[in-house]
C-alpha cells in the first residue's frame, strides 16, 4: 500500500510547497489532502488552539518528542499552548512553515512519517517487545503496555531526526515482570509498563544519545556513570523527573 500512497504524499507535499513554504500551514484539509493519507489514520481537518477529540490526541502521540527541553506533552485530546509549541517544534525540524497549527503540510509530513501501523518508519513493535507475542504479563494492561511503547517510538523518531537522522538501535523495550526478572531488571523497572527503551551507542555514542534525549519528552534518562548503564542508554516516560549520567555531565 504505501509503495501508491508515497508518490501521492509526495505530489501533495509538492504542491504545497510551491503556495505556502515556510510561511504557514493553513487549513482547512482538502479532499485531495485526505486522499494522500496512509493506512494508518487520516485528520479531516487542521487543528489549533481550542480543538478537542481524537484527532487532536493522535496528533499529540506523533509530536510528543517535540515538548521542549525537560517537557513532557499530555496526550489528553486537548489542544492548548504547549500542544501548539510542540506542534511548531516539529514544524521547524523538517522545514515547514512553523505556525503551530496542524495542516496540510504538517499532516503531509506525519503520513511520510507513519507505516500502515502507525508505528514511526524507523521504529517497529518488535524492537519494542522481544519478551512475548502479545504483551502481556506487565505492570500494565497487554493494551496499555503496546500503546506506551507507540508514544516512546514517536519519541524516539524525534531523537533520531535530532541526531542527524543516524540509526537509533534498541536493545530493549517493553518486559513482561518474568522477562524483567530474566533480565535482571529492577523491580520498579519502567520495562514493565512498556514506556522505556535501552539504546545502543550507534556512531552518535552515548553521551550525545543522553544530552539530546532531554528534548524529547523522556523523564527518565541513565547513561554512562549511573550503575549498570555504562553500556546502554535507558530512556522511558514515567512519573517524576530522573536524569543521571555521571559519565556524561548529566
Amino acid at each position: 500500500m504505501r509503495k501508491l500512497i508515497l508518490p501521492l504524499i509526495a505530489a501533495v507535499v509538492a504542491a504545497l510547497a510551491t503556495t505556502t513554504a515556510a510561511t504557514a500551514d493553513p487549513g482547512p484539509v482538502t479532499v485531495q489532502d485526505v486522499r494522500a493519507a496512509d493506512g494508518c489514520y487520516t485528520w479531516g481537518r487542521s487543528l489549533g488552539q481550542g480543538a478537542s477529540g481524537e484527532d487532536v490526541r493522535q496528533l499529540q502521540i506523533r509530536v510528543s518528542g517535540y515538548p521542549g527541553y525537560g517537557g513532557v506533552l499530555a496526550i489528553d485530546g486537548q489542544f492548548g499552548p504547549a500542544t501548539a509549541a510542540a506542534v511548531t517544534r516539529f514544524q521547524q525540524a523538517y522545514g515547514l512553515g512553523a505556525d503551530g497549527i496542524a495542516g496540510p503540510q504538517t499532516f503531509g509530513k506525519l503520513y511520510e512519517l507513519q507505516d500502515d501501523d502507525c508505528t514511526p518508519i524507523n521504529f517497529t513493535y518488535a524492537e519494542l517487545n522481544r519478551c512475548n507475542g502479545d504483551w502481556s504479563g506487565g505492570r500494565v494492561s497487554a493494551g496499555q503496555a503496546r500503546a506506551n511503547s507507540l508514544v516512546v517510538m514517536w519519541k524516539l523518531q524525534a531523537l533520531r531526526h535530532a541526531l542527524g537522522s543516524r540509526p537509533l538501535g534498541v536493545n530493549s523495550g517493553f518486559r513482561s515482570v518474568a522477562c524483567n526478572n530474566a533480565a535482571g531488571g529492577s523491580a520498579n523497572s519502567r520495562h514493565m509498563y512498556g514506556d522505556s527503551a535501552d539504546l545502543a551507542a550507534g556512531s552518535q555514542g552515548y553521551c550525545t544519545i543522553v544530552r539530546q534525549a532531554r528534548n524529547h519528552g523522556f523523564t527518565e534518562i541513565l547513561g554512562p556513570g549511573y550503575p549498570g548503564h555504562d553500556d546502554h542508554v535507558h530512556v522511558a516516560q514515567g512519573t517524576g523527573r530522573f536524569w543521571s549520567a555521571p559519565g556524561c555531565g548529566v
